[in-house]
């Protein structure tokens, strides 16, 4: 079809130089099959791509997120689609529909939302916090920059994402960090190399922060063993936790970063003469 996930609209075909009676035969022997009026697919097309152009809609918000690759909390829930005020498409059930006008102008071919689009709708969409992370992780992987987005007019829940972003934060978890512990005014630092490898973040001069997801195991985690036996040796308080306990427990790591600041082990050691 000449399109590179496999569904195209009749008449940009016909663009193409491909003939009615090409299209009509496609459809009657099985190469092809018909979406909806003015469109067409392969039979192994992208069947995300295949619903939203049958219900002439765009993938957008956190489900089009994820198919970039940026960070979504893992708890966004099902399919998000995005349609313009007054287009004639239909709600599928079990989905979120967010009719409203786009920061970006779409394409009449268009069935994914650019990421400027997907952002806007991250911003009413999710919380804040969690569309934080997922804005984070745009600029994190040069998916947009701060410029461009700087260049656009945007709503005010939008606004104070742009203001509050930055690009260098690796994982969504690093974002909620940082946005929970900024009320303690103590230096935070994040993906910062330490004997040979990264932390996750360090909290003043001695406190590290180590969140393990579902790859620390095996090997991996003998490895994080040995990083945090070292960082010891080098005067370094480590706290290790989990993804589930940023998510669920919060408040046990928070009491125990609070209780570890308390007794000062975020502080350089202090040398003195023997």
């Amino acid at each position: 079809m000449g399109d590179a996930n496999g569904i195209a609209r009749v008449e940009r075909l016909h663009d193409r130089g491909v003939s009615r009676y090409d299209i009509d035969t496609a459809l009657v022997e099985g190469v092809i099959e018909r979406v909806r009026v003015g469109w067409v697919a392969l039979p192994g097309a992208d069947r995300m791509l295949v619903a939203a152009a049958s219900r002439g809609v765009v993938l957008t918000c956190g489900t089009q997120a994820r198919r970039l690759g940026v960070w979504v909390h893992d708890e966004h829930p099902g399919v998000h689609l995005g349609a313009t005020p007054g287009s004639r498409g239909g709600k599928p059930r079990g989905v979120r529909v967010h009719w409203s006008a786009p920061t970006v102008p779409r394409h009449p071919d268009s069935l994914e939302d650019p990421i400027e689009n997907v952002l806007a709708m991250i911003a009413v969409c999710e919380p804040y916090e969690q569309a934080l992370a997922s804005w984070e992780s745009a600029l994190n992987l040069g998916l947009v920059t701060r410029e461009v987005l700087e260049g656009l007019t945007w709503r005010p829940a939008a606004r104070r994402l742009l203001r509050d972003a930055w690009p260098f934060s690796d994982a969504g978890l690093e974002t909620y960090l940082r946005s929970r512990l900024s009320w303690l005014r103590i230096p935070l630092y994040f993906q910062v190399w330490i004997a040979g490898h990264r932390v996750d973040a360090l909290i003043g001069a001695r406190l590290v922060i180590q969140i393990d997801g579902g790859t620390h195991v095996g090997a991996r985690r003998n490895e994080d063993n040995r990083h945090d036996a070292e960082l010891k040796l080098r005067g370094y308080h480590v706290i290790r936790i989990g993804y589930h306990q940023v998510i669920r427990e919060w408040h046990v790591v928070q009491d125990l970063i609070m209780r570890a600041v308390a007794q000062g082990l975020h502080r350089a050691r202090k040398t003195g003469a023997a």
